[in-house]
């Protein structure tokens, strides 16, 4: 029993079922039903037409039961040190208790105040100096504009 495939469907034709088109270069053409032989002679596209085999290629439709999905590679985080701190101490930080880091930033900004305190003591303050007494000399008049009045 020798099945053909419909030339536009791209369905299977059983035997004595089915019609042949012969274009005029000699060409043939096998159609199972009067439908796409219709659609064939309409010059339509059956790569637009959604139910056949040529769309369902295009579109990829209906191939998921054959083939199964590549798996992709899942990404796996690792724990690095940064510049300033090994792994370890960035470990340590994590597991610290809020009441703890509280603690620890309050100690370090009264330490830098007092710092910036003694620092400020010892710098001597700029006297004032007043201002000179020969006054302010008075520029040239010149006509305003940029071009000189034109």
């Amino acid at each position: 029993m020798k099945v053909e495939i419909d030339s536009f469907s791209g369905y299977k034709i059983y035997p004595s079922r089915g019609r042949l088109f012969v274009r005029g270069d000699s060409k043939i053409f096998r159609f199972g039903t009067s439908k796409t032989e219709s659609l064939f002679l309409q010059r339509k596209n059956p790569r637009k037409i959604a139910w056949t085999v040529v769309y369902r290629r295009m579109h990829k439709k209906g191939i998921t039961e054959e083939i199964a999905k590549k798996r992709s590679r899942k990404t796996v985080k690792h724990q690095r040190g940064i510049v300033g701190a090994d792994l370890a101490a960035i470990a340590a930080k994590r597991n610290q208790t809020t009441q703890v880091r509280t603690q620890q930033r309050l100690a370090a900004l009264t330490k830098a105040k007092t710092e910036k305190k003694e620092k400020e003591a010892k710098k001597p303050k700029p006297q004032r100096v007043a201002p000179p007494t020969g006054g302010i000399k008075s520029l040239p008049k010149q006509p305003k504009g940029g071009r000189g009045g034109r």
